[in-house]
């Protein structure tokens, strides 16, 4: 039992408003992706050092602009936890990290080669219509130069974020557009507009500005870590979990066949 602003809460008060919110079951994967975290950390020797923690802090007070003691202070209140509390969970944030580099980061080179033409990248234009015989009729326009690309998205697209932008989805990895949007994409001439393609979402007609040849950045190389990371948590997981009950049913198996 605790007490926040002299009203005591049960362990079941708060277990049974994680399951009212269909919050529960995330909470529990947590505990246990941790659990694996640890586990797998202690076997390899991986640990968080103490100064680590504290620039990792100073990092995420600079980034809240917790500029004064007193204004932690407040923050932690607010969010009814202790620096004890703060320090453990930077610390696991750490060790997830680490762990996560100790067991991959050979691999994520490998894997954007092998994966490369995922990571291209194109800067495009779309303006997707509802009705087909409309989105024939202004590709013909935009063809034959009656109006341009941009004034037609401005004017016709069904999206009112992309009218605004005259088409402008920004640039975009392979993996991110539909199959047959990525294909006709990336098999076209930049500045060449594409005839009416159709999806769930209505007819597009689309027009590269440019491609980007892939480069394992940081950002990519995180994603890539991070992907690899989760499926191995995912799996240590469920040999924990499997371990757990697999005695269980062996001895009820057992006293059934007896």
């Amino acid at each position: 039992m605790v007490m926040i602003n002299n009203q005591s809460i049960t362990d079941i008060d708060i277990i049974n408003a994680l399951k009212k919110d269909v919050q529960y079951k995330q909470v529990w994967q947590q505990v246990l992706n941790q659990k694996a975290i640890h586990k797998a950390a202690q076997a390899k020797g991986i640990t968080v050092s103490p100064e680590e923690t504290q620039a990792e802090g100073d990092r995420l007070r600079m980034e809240k602009k917790l500029y004064k003691v007193s204004d932690t202070i407040a923050w932690l209140a607010e969010q009814m936890i202790t620096v004890e509390d703060l320090e453990a969970g930077i610390s696991d944030s750490l060790l997830s990290q680490k762990l996560a580099e100790h067991l991959f980061k050979k691999e994520v080179e490998k894997s954007f080669a092998e994966n490369r033409i995922n990571y291209d990248q194109v800067s495009l234009y779309q303006i997707i219509i509802s009705e087909p015989r409309l989105a024939q009729e202004i590709y013909y326009q935009i063809k034959e130069q009656e109006i341009s690309f941009y004034d037609a998205a401005h004017c016709y697209d069904i999206d009112e974020k992309r009218r605004q932008v005259s088409g402008y989805q920004g640039s975009l990895h392979r993996w991110t557009l539909k199959a047959e949007i990525a294909a006709a994409v990336f098999s076209a001439k930049p500045g060449v507009v594409i005839s009416p393609l159709k999806t769930d979402e209505g007819y597009h007609i689309l027009m590269v500005e440019k491609f980007i040849q892939a480069e394992l950045t940081e950002e990519i190389y995180q994603q890539i870590l991070n992907n690899m990371f989760r499926q191995w948590l995912a799996n240590e997981v469920n040999y924990m979990l499997y371990n757990q009950i697999e005695p269980e049913e062996i001895n009820e198996s057992k006293q059934e066949i007896a």
